[in-house]
């Protein structure tokens, strides 16, 4: 039902110590810094703000509860990922783990105040197979050296991301797996691609292999963290057009979902009190 125009935008998150984070972000993954005023700094690639992080000093991080799991920036080549892991690995930066999707290739790694992050490539659409209607993932080992190759250790030193880097997906933690996906399915209008039934769905437009996942991983029936302790604040989807927004405000409408208005646009809250922010692109 949403538009497969519809993209990611922006994630915004609670840190303990703004000034730490933003050292990691620049130095560890390659982000620009955007801004800086007050407890917020926001960074990107290129002119586009891909992450806005507020400060919050004592917050600490809620363990068994919902929220982010983590937030994937996606690198527009295989070469590009390979740059991110070898800078990785020369300021010696503690990687989570690393993963082939058979969509994707993938490393994942904390922030700071263990907020998780996932850096990825994705493979041509043309090499994505299919089983009964449903999308093929997995979770296969990493080529780390084979990764590797795609840099010579020769070159120009890494300037940073891509300046075509994105948010490509968000991944969260969901109390109740079958209400959430109904939600982001009927409500929002996000196609189903994927389902471990049980442990979590993918969800998507344009045949994209996921924008979202859920996943009950920490616990059924998990809380919200507190407010303002380390985490998700919310993310935002972009919408072509405002005839895409007032669709959706009709379908919250006709669930009986509250939404609130919001500097920029509407604020959403899934049924886990994840929260999300829908705009119209400029």
């Amino acid at each position: 039902m949403l538009s497969p125009d519809v993209c990611l935008g922006q994630v915004h998150i609670n840190v303990s110590n703004l000034e730490r984070s933003l050292l990691f972000y620049q130095t560890a993954l390659g982000f620009k810094l955007h801004s800086r005023v007050g407890n917020k700094g926001t960074v990107g690639t290129g002119e586009k703000d891909i992450l806005v992080l507020t400060e919050q000093p004592g917050a600490i991080k809620y363990p068994q509860r919902t929220g982010l799991y983590h937030f994937a920036i996606l690198v527009p080549s295989r070469q590009e990922l390979a740059y991110s892991l070898r800078n990785l690995v020369n300021l010696d930066t503690n990687l989570s783990g690393g993963a082939d999707h058979l969509v994707s290739e993938a490393l994942y790694l904390d922030d700071p105040d263990g907020n998780g992050i996932e850096i990825y490539r994705d493979r041509p659409r043309a090499s994505w197979r299919t089983k009964d209607g449903q999308l093929i993932m997995g979770t296969e080992p990493l080529d780390y050296q084979g990764l590797l190759t795609e840099v010579d250790d020769s070159a120009d030193s890494w300037t940073g991301l891509h300046p075509e880097t994105a948010l490509g997906h968000m991944h969260l933690h969901v109390s109740n797996l079958e209400e959430a996906t109904t939600f982001y399915q009927d409500v929002i209008g996000l196609d189903l691609m994927m389902a471990l039934w049980g442990s979590a769905s993918f969800l998507s437009v344009g045949g994209y292999h996921h924008h979202l996942g859920l996943n009950v991983w920490n616990g059924v029936g998990a809380s919200p963290p507190p407010v303002n302790s380390i985490g998700l604040r919310y993310f935002t989807i972009q919408l072509p057009d405002k005839k895409e927004l007032d669709k959706l405000i009709q379908r919250l409408q006709r669930a009986s979902w509250p939404a609130k208005e919001h500097g920029l646009g509407i604020l959403v809250e899934d049924p886990s009190k994840n929260g999300i922010v829908f705009t119209v692109m400029d």
